[in-house]
């Protein structure tokens, strides 16, 4: 069991699981993160992970943590405190709280099952991944309550009982009510709760981003309407939930999306660092105060996150030298004390040379990094770094695991996009004994939707050892970012907003097109293979393709955006009464019909993101229209099919292809 103040740029292997709970420290008031690391088998030098526990560097290798000394470059092996913390946690569907003697205490209970405290809410979406949030000081925490006796309920089938029975999920559709959520403040000393009045946008709208200020005296909340067009950043005082102020706003007719926290800068009373795509196109931090003063601190064309600050640099990664690699920058900042609009921005300076994609780690103080990067040649490379960039201990240079094994040629390039403004970029795997003067069949991997970022410039491209698998098969296997995906700015992303489907597809084609015109493409035996979000754009490709696309295997699809949860579904394609002509026209309902290849559709039977309801109802409309397709359903499986679940899909999926293409 590990235990640290902060967990940073830490890498999860396949065989690692990470279990988090956050903790606060009664000693100093700091909140903590409570990692149980469980391990399955040992790991190897190129599964090496970094993190740092507020002193020292530490070190995950040969199945046990080490700290780091940086002065001497010796390793030790770490010993877990025993401290007693206090903590905060779900049990059932309540919220206990466990004090430094291990009493435990219920201090939000449940009144029915469709209530449910200190989880998260709003379906993970707007960077929400938990649902509890310690003061600093440790004498409050806050959490979110989440009412769903409005949503309704979808059976998912479950076949292992004795006569077979149903679980009820709440699923809370596109048009359809939602669920309500509240943000309440425990006070540890006095017991009592109040709850945020944050009820401007009415019923069903959404907190995200709870930000507590260092000194715990406000609670901040990103508030955001059902509509998803409209967001007030507010603070709040904690012990009474009054509202004090609406910091900033932010409007956009397609949609405002807040994905950060605020991040507080060091030392500076009542100054934040904001990140929003929303005022200038692209995901920059903004210098803020709580008058709602502001000013862009990465003035560049493109996507940055925030990695740390010690009061002097911002330090964040940047998509600025290009959308396919990650890099690591600083700015200084100085006149802090004479607030936003006098304060004195230093030149960016860029901390990491090599291309590729770096993941960087710092360190609690800011005062070293760990530089975890590889590009699409080289394996895993990690460095330990000073603040300003400079090497001090190369901890990792991994061989090339693929050595023994016959990997084929991977490039990357790019491709226009189909409105001409933007190069698409792509990674093509060759087949095994690639001799140009034959034609090869092509399967084009795709997802192709928001939040995604199928190419980079690491190792082996992001590539998936399936794909590898199909090009010692004899195929190429193209992959291909398209408009909708992330880290090339607003415009970029927002281009699918209600006609998901539309914008992807012209620039896959784009992509499809220019593998035409290679002479050794057999423009024949082209096939198409995605899941979820691919799975939409699989059967959206080869039903509106139907003379390109031969094959196709379409996993857990999307079929009809009015069966998708609300909070993603209505950011991308509005209400269902206010959109539509947009629903009908990216319904694939309405495109069984037009399905000439072969088409196989793979669904997790108690799949509780896409649920049966989609794939169900494409199949009763080939069934009406008498047109032939194959379906496999994985009676145990959820969303993403695991363990030996998944051996056998992927063997079917390549069975498929090489039966029919």
């Amino acid at each position: 069991m590990i235990l640290g103040t902060l967990c940073l740029g830490l890498t999860l292997s396949a065989q690692t699981g990470i279990v988090s709970t956050r903790v606060a420290n009664p000693q100093d008031g700091k909140v903590l993160t409570m990692e149980e690391t469980i391990l399955a088998s040992e790991l190897s030098p190129a599964n090496l992970h970094c993190t740092w526990n507020g002193n020292a560097l530490m070190v995950h290798k040969d199945g046990r943590w080490h700290e780091y000394d940086v002065k001497s470059g010796q390793y030790k092996e770490y010993k877990a405190s025993s401290s007693p913390r206090m903590a905060a946690f779900t049990k059932g569907q309540s919220l206990w709280l466990r004090d430094k003697a291990g009493n435990e205490k219920p201090i939000a209970e449940s009144e029915s099952p469709e209530f449910t405290y200190g989880q998260f809410v709003s379906r993970n979406e707007f960077g929400i991944d938990g649902g509890i949030f310690w003061a600093p000081d440790s004498t409050k925490v806050a959490f979110y309550r989440k009412d769903e006796s409005k949503v309704t309920s979808f059976p998912l089938l479950d076949i292992t009982t004795r006569t077979g029975s149903l679980m009820e999920i709440k699923y809370p559709m596109a048009g359809m009510d939602s669920e309500n959520v509240q943000l309440g403040i425990y006070d540890i000393a006095t017991g009592s709760t109040v709850y945020l009045k944050a009820d401007e946008f009415g019923y069903d709208r959404y907190l995200t981003n709870i930000s507590w200020a260092p000194d715990a005296s406000l609670v901040y909340v990103q508030v955001l309407d059902r509509s998803q067009k409209h967001m007030k950043l507010n603070s709040y005082d904690p012990a009474t939930g009054e509202k004090v102020k609406t910091i900033l706003t932010e409007d956009n007719d397609k949609y405002v999306e807040p994905l950060d926290p605020l991040y507080f800068v060091e030392g500076a009373e009542g100054m934040f660092l904001y990140r929003t795509a929303n005022r200038d196109g692209y995901r920059n931090l903004y210098l803020c105060d709580n008058d709602g003063n502001l000013r862009r601190l990465t003035a560049v064309d493109a996507d940055v996150e925030y990695v740390a600050n010690d009061g002097r640099y911002v330090y964040y990664t940047s998509a600025e030298v290009s959308p396919v690699e990650n890099h690591l920058f600083r700015i200084e900042v100085k006149n802090l004390k004479k607030g936003v609009a006098k304060a004195v921005f230093g030149k960016p300076q860029r901390l990491t040379g090599e291309p590729g994609w770096h993941t960087i780690a710092m360190s609690q103080d800011c005062s070293y990094f760990t530089d975890s990067w590889s590009s699409l040649s080289i394996p895993s490379v990690i460095d330990l770094c000073t603040a300003d960039g400079k090497t001090v201990s190369n901890l990792l240079t991994a061989e090339d695991p693929t050595m023994d094994y016959a990997y084929t040629e991977i490039s990357l390039g790019t491709v226009k996009s189909a409105d001409g403004l933007y190069d698409n970029w792509y990674r093509l795997i060759k087949p095994k004994d690639f001799d140009p003067s034959k034609k090869y069949p092509v399967i084009v991997y795709v997802y192709g939707g928001p939040h995604s970022q199928m190419v980079q410039n690491s190792y082996m491209g992001l590539l998936r050892r399936w794909e590898m698998y199909m090009a010692q098969r004899g195929y190429l296997v193209y992959v291909q970012d398209n408009r909708g995906t992330q880290n090339r700015g607003l415009a970029f992303e927002q281009a699918i907003h209600g006609q998901c489907g539309q914008a992807e597809m012209a620039d896959q084609m784009e992509g499809v097109k220019m593998l035409m015109d290679l002479p050794y493409v057999d423009k024949d035996r082209i096939g198409v293979h995605g899941w979820s979000y691919g799975g939409f754009m699989t059967i959206s490709l080869i039903t509106n393709y139907p003379d390109v696309f031969k094959v196709g295997v379409a996993g857990g699809p999307v079929i009809d955006w009015k069966w998708y949860e609300v909070m993603y579904g209505e950011r991308y394609m509005d209400h269902p009464d206010t959109n539509p002509e947009g629903y009908a026209k990216t319904s694939l309902i309405n495109k069984a019909k037009d399905l000439k290849g072969k088409l196989l559709i793979c669904q997790g039977a108690v799949d509780p993101v896409v649920v049966w309801e989609h794939s169900l109802s494409f199949i009763r409309e080939c069934i009406k229209n008498n047109v032939q397709v194959d379906y496999f359903p994985y009676p145990c499986a959820e969303h993403n099919v695991m363990g030996k679940d998944r051996v056998h899909l992927h063997d079917k999926i390549s069975m498929y292809f090489e039966d029919y293409l």
